[in-house]
């Protein structure tokens, strides 16, 4: 997979020394196809790589039956997250999908879950990933990740990277994927979390910046934090800027790069 390019040139820039960077990842660090699949595109190539899937799982359903049922858990369980409190919910999607398949080998169910997720959601890692990593490992600068995830996302550095996410740079402490916590970006959760871990090394927020590709679950969350902020805008497909949100019109991040690797011209 390679990125759509965007109509965005890099600009911006940090008048602070950055001690820490916090990434997002779908989208930003990696490639992500994203796409439900329509319920309308029944012959779809996904749709037929679906049904080929529950054919080798012996799920007799149809792959329409399976959407409606996956999606509807899904939005049952953020409703019951709702009520109790949580503003932005997040669910454990195996715990989803053993709810739908009525299935609870969770070892069998967690490896459909990574091939269904491989349908509806190719990934691959955005150009310059390793060498814009290796770059902030270099210059002593820490690295953590703030992502909406689930159980398969921290292997997608071991199986595109050969190397878990601690031997690419990332410190383990700054580490806040969703689906640990049941609550998704926008949600300040998360970035309140970090910020209290930072403090334990004692980095301040102003020395810390987050990159993301989205204005409303990375910009703003980041913004309010006190992180100064950088917009992926390196990829079409995934670049959502969500003028229409009111939150994100006045909004603008610190910097704007196009490619990984300008990251390191703003990192000293």
């Amino acid at each position: 997979m390679l990125p759509l390019p965007t109509s965005f040139t890099p600009s911006g820039a940090l008048k602070t020394k950055i001690k820490c960077v916090l990434f997002d990842i779908y989208g930003t660090l990696f490639i992500s196809g994203s796409g439900d699949i329509s319920l309308s595109k029944q012959n779809s190539q996904a749709m037929e790589d679906l049904e080929r899937l529950l054919t080798r799982y012996s799920i007799r359903k149809a792959p329409q039956t399976l959407l409606k049922e996956y999606y509807g858990a899904i939005e049952a369980e953020h409703e019951a997250l709702r009520r109790q409190g949580v503003d932005f919910p997040e669910v454990k999607i195996d715990q989803i999908w053993m709810s739908v398949l009525q299935n609870d080998d969770r070892n069998t169910v967690q490896q459909f879950a990574v091939e269904f997720e491989l349908i509806v959601n190719p990934v691959y890692p955005m150009p310059n990933l390793r060498k814009m990593l290796s770059i902030c490992q270099r210059r002593g600068v820490l690295m953590g990740i703030i992502s909406n995830a689930q159980f398969y996302t921290p292997h997608l550095f071991k199986w595109f990277l050969h190397s878990e996410s601690e031997g690419l740079g990332f410190n383990r402490d700054l580490i806040f994927y969703s689906y640990c916590f049941g609550v998704a970006k926008p949600s300040q959760l998360l970035f309140e979390m970090a910020v209290e871990k930072l403090k334990e090394k004692r980095i301040q927020p102003h020395s810390v910046l987050y990159l993301g590709n989205d204005m409303l679950n990375d910009i703003y969350p980041a913004k309010i934090t006190g992180f100064h902020t950088a917009l992926f805008a390196g990829d079409k497909r995934s670049l959502r800027l969500r003028t229409d949100d009111s939150r994100c019109k006045k909004l603008k991040p610190d910097l704007v790069i196009t490619n990984l690797i300008q990251l390191g011209h703003h990192i000293r």
